[in-house]
């Protein structure tokens, strides 16, 4: 690893908290917009897809708010359990709005809206797993690369409920909405059991904040 002068650092630590923030923001307006879609289309996967941008989003704030606390490491295992359990939350809904629209040939609507949402998705989260990505590891820091392949996983469940929403519009494949919304509930079974074992899928919100109350007292 490269040794980074502490300005070099400084340039680092404010493009990582960039690139998260406007993930932060992106996965917000992403949540909202989805939901909505979803609604009003009877999707479960768009709303589904939603539901998991907001719980990415609450989940780097309450990792924020830890670090906060004058002691972090108290409140790191109920933080990641609070996380975790909302991931298993999401699945379970997931997965019975899915099945019963698989049993009752339930034939979601199209939407355009959708569409343009996960496809818009599909670029901009690789974007910004790239840039973190490559600002972590100049800076050695394994928990913004572990942040990034988070929003790279982000693309490909995005890539997944985008297939769903054109298969049903082009092709009448209404289970095809339903399928994705299983693929959701998988990635939240997934995301839940890391965070219950200790893994937060946006630790470098805390780390960084942290840092720069470390940076601070070496000043």
């Amino acid at each position: 690893m490269t040794t980074s002068t502490a300005s070099r650092r400084d340039i680092l630590h404010r493009r990582i908290r960039l690139i998260v923030g406007v993930t932060i923001g992106y996965n917000l307006i992403e949540a909202v917009i989805a939901i909505g879609a979803g609604s009003v289309a009877s999707s479960a996967a768009l709303i589904g897809f939603g539901l998991d941008s907001t719980i990415e989003v609450l989940s780097a704030a309450a990792v924020a708010w830890q670090f906060t606390r004058r002691d972090p490491a108290r409140w790191e295992k109920p933080t990641l359990r609070v996380i975790a359990v909302a991931f298993f939350a999401l699945a379970i809904y997931v997965t019975t709005t899915s099945v019963t629209a698989l049993v009752t040939t339930e034939r979601p609507e199209h939407s355009t809206i959708g569409i343009l949402l996960t496809a818009a998705s599909v670029v901009v989260m690789p974007f910004l797993s790239f840039a973190e990505r490559r600002a972590g590891r100049e800076l050695g820091s394994a928990t913004a690369v572990a942040d990034s392949k988070q929003t790279l996983l982000c693309a490909y469940l995005s890539a997944a409920v985008l297939v769903g929403l054109v298969a049903n519009s082009l092709l009448g494949w209404w289970w095809a909405d339903a399928v994705a919304g299983l693929v959701i509930a998988a990635f939240a079974v997934r995301e839940g059991i890391e965070a219950w074992k200790g893994d937060a899928c946006a630790t470098s919100v805390g780390m960084l904040l942290e840092d720069d109350d470390q940076h601070e007292s070496d000043r």
